[in-house]
């Protein structure tokens, strides 16, 4: 893949055991097609939101094309039968030609390389017909987030799997915010979060596309991508991560502060290499990245899958990456040999990657298309389902309530009845003490369940409003105000002259309340 060097490099634990020697089985996808044949669309498209060339050249004179940030945007889709030819993996690789130069079609030197390096399966038709008539129908949504600084293919056989079963996955490659190349920061992952919600944005003018239903895999780099990208972009409903970043960078999703694992309530199905000791975060990532949080332990209010494949390295998580010889027989570090995983030869690495794409596909039928049978095989253990020994381990973890928010207190609210407003605010003060209700937030919910007609229920939140804001004049003529609209004059009176006390200088409290003592002392 391009950057492949930095991607084996950089990516996180990476490693390459010299017993895999290059005349092992090359590789080939396990799984068997879905139903639905499958087209891929390729749409050269810029985000005209940011910049991404420079005002120059590499020359530097002045740039002449277009400076928006270029992405190109691969669709797997399930199609209508159609006898023309299907990709194949040399004709996925010559789609770098034009990666970030539209129209410009030229080879990049990794190119050349890869062909070399994946001869074996250069020739191997996938299932993909380029341009296919789309099916009837709409489909659920999943965006591919690819690794560090990688192609949009780079698991093309399982973006055209989930196409056969019937959804749309798009994807662009992994890119830094003005440069080809990834950058392992805060900035490189808000970049392509940022492209995350992009091509969501995209996917609504798609007519096959069911926007209700959406998902977002990311491999590696793309699996912290699509964590920060779920935390902004509410359109996200589930998460996959293949050895995503999310886990093994927490202090990066710390310092982005407005990501927070422990309050979110989507789904996460998490697939993890083998065997990561303490000594090897020690010795590769202790030094440089704070391990005391962790995404997964937060993981407590929405469903968490964790997938354990025993025999997986980093890399193998990857098809495409599968079939490049190199990684076989040219990057074996001694560096890394006590990440070896035993005695696990090239063959198993085909057959897990088998069960990895199947297990996707029951997560996100159990999850966006609401499948109860997909949900059973989840909760099963492996060899229930069928997996060889010694292949996976899995853990289901169910939510647990639901994280203290003001939309939580809304939900619950409708659950329990406004009648029951201070006990389940202090429910969920207990369980957060740092929660709390905004002053205005309840304002301006009051307002909307007055003008709707619910003064008695607005009531009860105004009363709340006074007893955690018992210093505010406007609180209590918030109440009032609401009393008077029902006719209990006492109570809007008392709540008036309150509001006056707080803020004696206020002349809409003061004349509001004389209104309101008029006809009271008329009365004999």
């Amino acid at each position: 893949m391009r950057a492949r060097a930095l991607l084996l490099a950089t990516t996180i634990l990476a490693a390459t055991p010299s017993a895999w020697a290059a005349n092992g089985p090359p590789f080939r996808f396990t799984e068997s097609a879905g139903p639905l044949p499958v087209g891929l669309k390729v749409v050269e498209q810029f985000d005209y939101s940011r910049v991404y060339r420079h005002t120059t050249d590499a020359l530097g004179k002045p740039y002449p094309g277009e400076r928006a940030r270029p992405l190109q945007t691969l669709v797997w889709y399930p199609a209508e039968s159609s006898h023309a030819k299907p990709m194949a993996l040399d004709d996925y690789l010559n789609l770098q030609a034009t990666e970030t130069r539209f129209g410009e079609s030229r080879t990049p030197a990794i190119v050349k390389h890869e062909r070399v390096s994946m001869a074996p399966t250069l020739a191997t038709p996938l299932r993909a017909v380029r341009d296919a008539p789309a099916a009837a129908g709409r489909f659920p949504v999943v965006v591919y987030a690819p690794s560090f600084s990688s192609v949009s293919w780079e698991n093309a056989d399982l973006c055209e799997y989930l196409a056969s079963h019937g959804y749309v996955v798009i994807a662009s490659p992994s890119m830094g915010t003005a440069t080809r190349n990834m950058t392992k920061d805060l900035a490189g992952i808000d970049a392509q979060a940022r492209d995350i919600s992009f091509l969501l944005g995209y996917a609504r003018s798609l007519p096959n596309a069911d926007m209700t239903k959406v998902a977002v895999a990311g491999f590696s780099w793309g699996g912290i991508a699509n964590l920060f990208a779920a935390a902004r972009d509410n359109r996200i409903k589930a998460l996959v991560a293949l050895d995503g970043s999310m886990r093994y960078f927490p202090d990066l999703v710390v310092q982005a502060g407005d990501v927070h694992p422990q309050r979110m309530t989507i789904p996460l199905l998490y697939f993890a290499q083998g065997e990561v000791t303490l000594e090897y975060q020690a010795r590769y990532l202790g030094s440089v990245h704070d391990m005391t949080a962790n995404v997964l332990n937060a993981w407590t209010h929405g469903d968490l899958i964790t997938v354990h494949m025993l025999g997986l390295t980093h890399q193998e998580f990857s098809s495409m990456f599968q079939r490049e010889e190199d990684l076989w027989k040219d990057f074996y570090d001694k560096d890394f040999s006590d990440h070896e995983k035993a005695d696990y030869g090239r063959e198993d690495g085909i057959i897990g990657y088998g069960w990895v794409a199947r297990y996707t596909l029951w997560f996100l039928d159990a999850y966006l298309k609401h499948d109860a049978a997909a949900a059973s095989l989840l909760k099963k253990t492996p060899a229930e389902n069928g997996v060889p020994r010694h292949f996976m381990a899995v853990s289901y973890r169910e939510a647990k309530g639901r994280p203290a928010s003001f939309d939580a207190f809304r939900a619950e609210i409708g659950r329990q009845g406004f009648g029951h407003t201070g006990d389940i605010y202090a429910a969920m003060h207990e369980q957060s003490p740092d929660f709390t209700l905004d002053e205005g937030m309840i304002d301006s919910w009051s307002d909307e369940l007055i003008d709707d007609g619910h003064v008695p229920e607005a009531i009860r939140l105004l009363g709340l409003n006074v007893q955690m804001h018992p210093d505010s004049a406007s609180a209590y003529a918030g109440l009032g105000e609401a009393y008077a609209q029902i006719g209990q004059g006492p109570s809007a009176i008392d709540s008036y002259q309150k509001a006056l006390q707080k803020d004696p200088l206020n002349v809409d409290i003061r004349h509001r309340l004389e209104e309101l003592e008029k006809p009271a002392k008329k009365d004999p």
